[in-house]
């Protein structure tokens, strides 16, 4: 197994999992900063109103970006697979 090929290898992996967390995270993102905002405006400050539409939208992404999340990990998984008998030589 040569030093390319683990390179190459890492780089895959960290590139497929900074696209499978990215729509996740970044709607999570944006809901937290819409409720910081809108609690800044009306003073209120009200914990569950912060975790709860983080989590529905989290949830949400899930629901929309499943399928190519699953896609993405499962074309991941067939390139590792089909490239470790050649780095084995």
């Amino acid at each position: 197994m040569s030093m390319e090929f683990v390179v190459s290898v890492a780089k895959d992996a960290i590139v497929t999992t900074l696209l499978l967390g990215l729509p996740v995270l970044g709607l999570g993102l944006v809901v937290g900063v819409a409720i910081s905002i809108l609690q800044a405006a009306t003073q209120i400050h009200e914990q569950t109103l912060t975790f709860v539409p983080k989590i529905v939208a989290v949830f949400v992404a899930l629901l929309i970006f499943g399928p190519w999340m699953l896609r993405v990990i499962l074309d991941f998984s067939q390139r590792m697979l089909t490239s470790m008998p050649a780095a084995m030589q």
